[in-house]
């Protein structure tokens, strides 16, 4: 009997003990962290060890007070009205109207815009920044279609005259303001910056605007002739919402004062502009598809389609069908390029000029006269 208890009990540990070790194999294993890695290598040498970051400015930049400007500049701001006579498809004479802006430039009431403002007007009118409104005698309205600039004259005295400043100083980046009648809806301002400068832009067939100023300050109808001002209060363009109207959002375009100025002397001086005449028609600007199409010996160039008899291409002994690649000491890739050479001469002065004709470059020259009043 003993030994079958101490069987039993030999077997009971057994038992036991196979059941510890067993349930010791279900526990999870314990993890141990691996060993740290190695600090990363690099073959690449310190700029400067020694550099900290700059610390921060505490000056804060002061934005320029755009209502002294617009108060100093607004007097002088003026809307403009004009009836103009249209005709609707059954020829049916008919009134319309149009809003525009211009500045003031002399005390006695002489006024700048754009052409393209009075063009083909019957009547204009001129109210005042105080709301006086004044006609205008279509007599004295001098214009120039070329520059897109007219020159008005109200009775009126002792009138707030705005500052002329000068848009070569300019940068890109410069703060401006535009003022003027924007829709018709009364005398308002818009600001931004000077986007670029010395842009030039074809408005029309055969017209070309030079020297211009493109700004991202808002210019909208009724926009045409109002002052571009600087932070100084000084006009340094001549808006036109016919120039914004080429381009896209977010550009506007301004008529600079520099170029703008002995047009407009010209204008108020004499009623008229007179520019060097070379006494060429036609012109047209060669490329490869238009030496393709007139067997032409270069692709690049101002081709003369017309010459003016009696006229200085002609007494130069120019023809129809050389194409100018040379003005003076200017060489000329284009028919803009010509005619900035051109008018940027003197009546009077004799040019050099190097033209093609047929496979032959010639040299001759030009003396150039005085255009007629248009």
């Amino acid at each position: 009997m003993k030994a079958i208890n101490t069987k039993y009990l030999l077997t009971c540990l057994i038992i036991i003990l196979c059941l510890l070790l067993g349930s010791s194999c279900l526990l999870p294993p314990i993890e141990t962290s691996p060993p740290p890695s190695p600090p990363p290598t690099s073959t690449t040498n310190p700029i400067n060890p020694n550099w900290t970051p700059p610390p921060p400015e505490s000056d804060t930049l002061v934005l320029p007070d755009f209502a002294d400007v617009v108060a100093e500049v607004k007097p002088s701001v003026v809307a403009i009205n004009t009836e103009v006579i249209t005709y609707d498809i059954f020829n049916r004479p008919f009134e319309q109207t149009g809003a525009a802006s211009g500045w003031i430039i002399d005390g006695d009431g002489i006024i700048i815009t754009n052409n393209h403002v009075v063009e083909g007007a019957q009547s204009v009118t001129v109210t005042l920044a105080d709301g006086r409104t004044f006609p205008v005698d279509m007599n004295t309205v001098a214009t120039d279609a070329l520059a897109d600039l007219a020159v008005l004259k109200i009775d009126a005295k002792n009138l707030p005259v705005v500052a002329v400043g000068d848009s070569e100083k300019l940068r890109v980046g410069d703060w401006v303001v535009a003022i003027g009648n924007a829709l018709g809806e009364g005398i308002s301002a818009t600001n931004g910056i000077v986007s670029r400068k010395d842009v030039s832009i074809s408005v029309d067939s055969g017209q070309t605007l030079y020297n211009l100023i493109q700004t991202n300050a808002a210019i909208n109808p009724g926009n045409s002739g109002g002052p571009l001002v600087n932070i100084a209060g000084e006009v340094i363009g001549i808006t036109s919402a016919k120039l914004s109207a080429v381009g896209v959002e977010g550009m506007g375009y301004a008529i600079s004062t520099n170029e703008a100025m002995p047009i407009i002397k010209q204008l108020i001086t004499t009623g008229y502009v007179i520019r060097p005449f070379l006494g060429v028609q036609g012109l047209l600007t060669v490329d490869q598809s238009v030496a393709a199409f007139y067997s032409l010996s270069v692709d690049n160039g101002a081709l003369i389609r017309g010459i003016v008899p009696g006229g200085p291409a002609d007494k130069a002994g120019l023809k129809a069908g050389d194409v100018i690649t040379k003005f003076g000491d200017q060489n000329i890739s284009d028919v803009n390029a010509l005619l900035r050479a051109l008018y940027s001469s003197q009546i009077e002065q004799t040019i050099k000029i190097t033209y093609w004709r047929g496979n032959t470059q010639n040299t001759t020259y030009a003396t150039l006269t005085a255009s007629q009043p248009t």
